[in-house]
């Protein structure tokens, strides 16, 4: 056991994590079991529990550890619960849901990424997951409906399909706006016809590829 290791991951969660309101205990307990060192390409494993975005190749980035846990609670994932995640990465909130929930579909545009997440959730026998190399902004139609639907990265405007893709009474979370401000939201269908959103945080995250851009006004 590397005691470097575990003392980076204590200090991870008891000076990033829970100071961000992250107390679910299911959430706190998956962080310490969850290796997110296995997830951080070799050249960053030194700056796997630091409190900031690591470059996973392709100009992408895995999220500062403080969000993936805030998001992670969140959601209130339930055993019951069908995911789709837009954005794999490496696979290591892919990791934490599929602990949490039923069956995560994970969509990535990075074949490469792709592949990557798939030895990394592998080497774990994190079984639960199915992982789809394509352009996920707009949502996985052909395998909705979704309890729970989670953006890795940020959009400057929601598509309505994508909220359209939840069942009653899923989730779904994005981080909507454009930089320097954007809010981190989580919208939940009430009924048929009926969504609520919450702003949650204050944020900023690099754009989802692909994702729609808002109407700009032309005189």
């Amino acid at each position: 056991m590397n005691t470097h290791l575990e003392q980076s991951r204590f200090n991870m969660i008891e000076q990033q994590i829970r100071p961000w309101d992250v107390l679910d205990p299911a959430v706190l307990e998956l962080l310490n079991k969850v290796p997110r060192e296995n997830f951080v390409p070799p050249q960053y494993l030194g700056l796997a529990f630091a409190d900031l975005e690591i470059p996973v190749g392709h100009g992408q980035v895995m999220l500062a550890p403080k969000l993936q846990a805030r998001i992670t609670q969140s959601l209130n994932l339930k055993k019951s619960d069908r995911v789709l995640e837009i954005g794999t990465g490496t696979g290591f909130m892919t990791a934490l849901m599929a602990h949490l929930a039923k069956h995560v579909l994970s969509v990535e545009i990075v074949p490469e990424l792709t592949a990557e997440a798939r030895r990394n959730l592998a080497a774990l026998d994190v079984d639960n997951v199915s992982l789809e190399t394509g352009d996920g902004v707009r949502g996985w139609l052909n395998a909705a409906p979704f309890d729970v639907i989670v953006l890795t990265g940020s959009m400057p405007v929601l598509p309505a399909e994508l909220q359209q893709q939840l069942a009653v009474d899923g989730r779904l979370f994005a981080v909507i706006g454009e930089a320097p401000v954007m809010e981190a939201t989580l919208i939940r269908r009430v009924s048929d016809q009926v969504f609520r959103s919450d702003m949650l945080f204050e944020t900023c995250v690099p754009e989802l590829i692909g994702a729609p851009q808002a109407e700009r006004f032309r005189f």
